[in-house]
This record gives C-alpha cells, structure tokens and sequence, in this order.
C-alpha cells in the first residue's frame, strides 16, 4: 500500500523503515530535512494515491492537533488520518468528528515497542469504524510482530489510545516492581552477584518478561548504574491512567503509587529510580539523567 507518515522521529523513523522493509511506499514529512521525504504535508498528500492513508507520530498535544488541522484541509472525503503518537484519549473524539464532518476517517492507534519496535514488530492497538481500520490493515500487518501484536480494541474513537494507556500505566507498575527489588539486593550485604541474580530469573521464573531482560541488559553495563542519577520522568499516560481509574472509582493502588515514585525521584536521588531510568533507556531510547544530584 501507499502511506504518508508524519514524524520520523525514533519511533516514526524506524516504522518507515519497517514499512519498506515490507515492501509498502511511504512518503515521509519531518521538520528536519535530513530525515524527510518531502518538504511539506501538501507534497506528502499529493504523492499518494487516493483513497489516502496518513499516520502522525508526533507528540501529543497541540503539535497533534494542528498536524491533524492542516491534514483535514488537504484530504479529501474517503481518506483516512491514523494518529498513532501518545495522545491523550480523550482528544480522539474531537479529532475524529473534526475529520468526519469533511468525511474523512479517523483510527487512533497506541503504538508499543520502542526502539526494538524495527527489528521485533511492534504492539498496536487500535480505535476506530471496521471501514478505516481496514483501509489501513495492511500496514497494521507489515509493522506488528509475526505472532499477535495487534488489536482492534474498539469502535469508538479512542479506544486504542485508551488501551495503549492503560498498558503503559502496567509497564509503570512492572518496573517499579523490579526497581525496588533491586535496591534492596543492593542494600543487603548478602547477595554477592546481584546482575546474575536477576539474569537467573529470566528463564523458568514466573516473573520473567522483557522488562527484566532489558534491566539485566543494564546491570551487566553497570552492575550498580553508578553513571545514572536517580530521576525518571513519566511521559503522561501513567497520569492518564490514574486520573481515569479515579473517574471510573476503580482501585489503582500500585499503579498510583508507582506514578507518585517517579514524583518523588525529584525530590531526591532514588537508587529505583536509577533502575526505572535504566529502563526506559533500554526499551524507548528515553533519556538519562547522568551524574549527582545538584
């Protein structure tokens, strides 16, 4: 198929790549010209072939909303918009009915996978009418893993978003779950080889996952991550997720408290919190606080 994608950032730039890889052309916009195909969104929807698919990956927020804007103004009735950056969910209505009053679909799609995403698929999750999805169902299948990967997680606009969040409000809990079993292995003058413990539990355990693999990938690195300051910041969805668990009078209790962690690796320098950084460094590319606290 043909797709326009907007943002080539690390995960947009990847996800082209993957397309390709797949056989797909894509036509790709960035405001660096090192990293983009075209020079502007007008050149981008008039390379492709009607009816036009384009997916955003640009950070949420405003820079979402006026690349959706401008999109509504060159797109024609039939094509479709795929915002697949970290939007807040709620935004998905109001960028669906802005494109639907041109007739133009709308599919809000939770991307998952990091900087791996190119080499191991990645997870999507998806919202929006049988119709749209289908008009993007083959890149949907180019870029998920070959086993699984991807959900149509509902109809309604915002779905996707909605499962996405909610998931990385998991990921908060998970790693805050292995940080703190590490600084207490560090604390207890017991455990001798605190890395080969954890790479022990990558195999036959019942919490083994990639979240360990990757936190063992740091402590061999840097067995105490002595070269990170103990600082995690929180993109917004574990925000999100507490704010709708509240809405929805549903309990959240570690889910919560792993958010208010992140809050407190400000006040102080977590040795957790050096383990959470590490990370989100190794699955997402985020970056790293290095040094003291000053």
């Amino acid at each position: 198929m043909d797709i326009g994608l907007v943002g080539l950032g690390k995960m947009g730039g990847n996800m082209r790549t993957r397309l390709r890889q797949a056989g797909h052309t894509v036509v790709g916009f960035d405001f660096d010209p090192a990293l983009r195909d075209v020079d502007s969104l007008e050149a981008l929807v008039e390379a492709l072939p009607s009816p036009k698919v384009v997916w955003v990956m640009v950070p949420h927020g405003k820079p979402t909303h006026d690349t959706v804007s401008q999109l509504g103004e060159l797109l024609s009735e039939g094509d479709v918009v795929v915002d697949g950056g970290n939007s807040k969910w709620t935004d998905d209505a109001r960028h669906a009915a802005e494109l639907g009053e041109k007739g133009i679909g709308f599919v809000d799609c939770g991307v998952s996978g990091g900087v791996w995403g190119l080499e191991n698929g990645y997870a999507l999750m998806c919202g929006g009418s049988n119709e749209d999805v289908a008009k993007v169902q083959p890149a949907f299948d180019s870029l998920k893993p070959t086993d699984g990967g991807f959900v149509h997680a509902g109809r309604k606009p915002g779905a996707g978003h909605f499962a996405k969040m909610v998931h990385n409000g998991i990921e908060y809990a998970m790693m805050q779950s292995y940080a703190e079993g590490w600084e207490l292995l560090e604390a207890v003058d017991l455990v001798e080889d605190v890395p080969a413990t954890f790479d022990s539990w990558r195999s036959g355990t019942v919490i083994r996952s990639w979240l360990l693999d990757l936190l063992t990938n740091a402590l061999q690195d840097d067995e105490h991550l002595e070269a990170l300051r103990g600082y995690a910041d929180d993109s917004g969805e574990g925000r999100w997720t507490v704010e709708a668990a509240i809405d929805n009078a549903v309990p959240m209790n570690v889910i919560a408290a792993s958010l208010f962690a992140r809050f407190t690796s400000r006040q102080e320098d977590s040795p957790a919190m050096k383990a959470i950084a590490a990370m989100r460094n190794q699955f997402g590319g985020h970056a790293v606080h290095s040094g003291a606290k000053g």
